[in-house]
């Protein structure tokens, strides 16, 4: 099964360090953030797993759940918290889902659909290495895919967030390296007499197709 942006994200039920959940349930009516990882006591997922239990806050703030993904079980991702905490000086703070059958990673095609479960090594599970960005509506609206060797910007993740955030509420967009606070870009499918209402304040053309308005409030 091939995911693309825009489509329903797959609903799982799957054991979890906080319990049974069922997926599009446990997102409710919030954003959600899924990430995966190759495999448990590896060292590049543990800088990551404590990474994002220290932007927990900011994902909070920003009405998102977060939620990590191993195929190994719950019992080992209760051990290797401990690892995190003491390595990374934060510990995990959000659901961890124990993916033994890649159930999960085959629904979001994160591994080669004739991959089995039971014992694995990080090498077998390389292509476990993902991001899923999904809105309340459970559509996906973003997607990341890095390399087992690449700790992953989740810096970027958060930047991401905050663009698909601004587009759903304002419908705009954002151009090359933006950041929050700064100037956005009206879409082409906006005239510029509804643009002149909209945004009464002014806004500059720069080319007919490429115009640019201060970050709607």
């Amino acid at each position: 099964m091939s995911i693309r942006i825009g489509d329903e994200a797959p609903d799982f039920t799957a054991d979890t360090t906080e319990g049974k959940i069922s997926f599009h349930e446990w997102i409710g009516d919030k954003w959600a953030i899924l990430f995966s990882h190759p495999k448990d006591f590896t060292p590049v997922c543990t800088t990551e797993l404590g990474y994002m239990a220290r932007l927990k806050p900011e994902f909070d703030r920003r009405n998102t759940k977060i939620i990590g993904l191993s195929v190994d079980p719950v019992a080992d991702h209760q051990k290797w918290v401990k690892d995190i905490e003491e390595t990374q000086g934060h510990a995990v703070n959000y659901p961890m889902i124990g993916d033994v059958d890649l159930t999960v990673a085959k629904l979001y095609d994160m591994i080669h659909p004739n991959a089995s479960g039971g014992p694995r090594t990080a090498v077998d599970n390389a292509t476990v290495r993902s991001v899923f960005l999904i809105g309340p509506d459970k559509k996906v609206k973003a997607m990341l895919v890095y390399p087992m060797s690449a700790g992953r910007n989740f810096d970027e993740v958060l930047r991401l967030l905050d663009s698909l955030q601004l587009n759903a509420k304002h419908t705009v967009a954002t151009p090359v390296n933006w950041k929050p606070g700064e100037d956005v870009i009206i879409p082409t499918s906006v005239s510029d007499d509804d643009a002149k209402k909209k945004y009464p304040q002014g806004f500059k053309t720069l080319k007919p197709y490429l115009r640019v308005v201060s970050q709607p409030k």
